[in-house]
């Protein structure tokens, strides 16, 4: 008989992690390891976590995002998966977070600097910081009251051009929007 993989309780404690959402076929035939008090099921393998939950984002004391599937579900419970080595450091101290921003889909995340897609361009931020910023970008995204003081004929592309000054400079909003503002 194989013998259950079961990490550490306390490794998940302060930590940053990005789940993918994959099809509840995916943990068929294995059995449930964790049952939290919020009704979270944990499914430990030797390559990852599975967590099926309700809820993502802040938990307790770590932050554990799920990217959606491309062809989203009604479902308000979703399956993630993410590999060990996904886990990264977190606290409250440190730079650890830069911001994305995907403008076609009009939306900004924070990933961790141990991202191996991170090319060190974007700045990093601690975690207020951070979330300061992510609301900025995504007040940006989806107001549109901000710009009638600008002059700009395409506002996907000034939207574009403020928040890449979000994301690559430590210039606070203000003093970004004074660049594009109109006379």
């Amino acid at each position: 008989m194989e013998k259950i993989f079961r990490p550490n309780p306390n490794s998940f404690k302060n930590t940053f992690c990005v789940f993918h959402e994959v099809s509840i076929d995916s943990i068929s035939g294995l059995k449930i390891q964790f049952d939290s008090k919020s009704g979270s099921k944990y499914y430990y393998t030797k390559l990852g976590m599975y967590r099926f939950s309700n809820h993502w984002g802040r938990l307790a004391n770590s932050k554990w995002r799920l990217e959606p599937l491309e062809s989203a579900t009604d479902s308000k419970i979703k399956l993630g998966f993410a590999s060990w080595d996904a886990f990264y450091p977190d606290n409250a101290l440190e730079e650890l977070y830069y911001l994305e921003a995907d403008y076609k889909k009009k939306i900004v995340n924070y990933q961790h600097k141990n991202n191996p897609n991170y090319d060190k361009k974007a700045i990093l931020r601690t975690s207020f910081e951070t979330t300061k910023r992510i609301k900025q970008a995504r007040n940006l995204f989806n107001l549109t009251s901000w710009a009638k003081y600008f002059d700009y004929e395409d506002l996907d592309v000034l939207r574009q051009k403020i928040i890449d000054q979000l994301i690559f400079t430590n210039k606070p909003l203000e003093d970004i929007k004074k660049v594009f503002f109109k006379y």
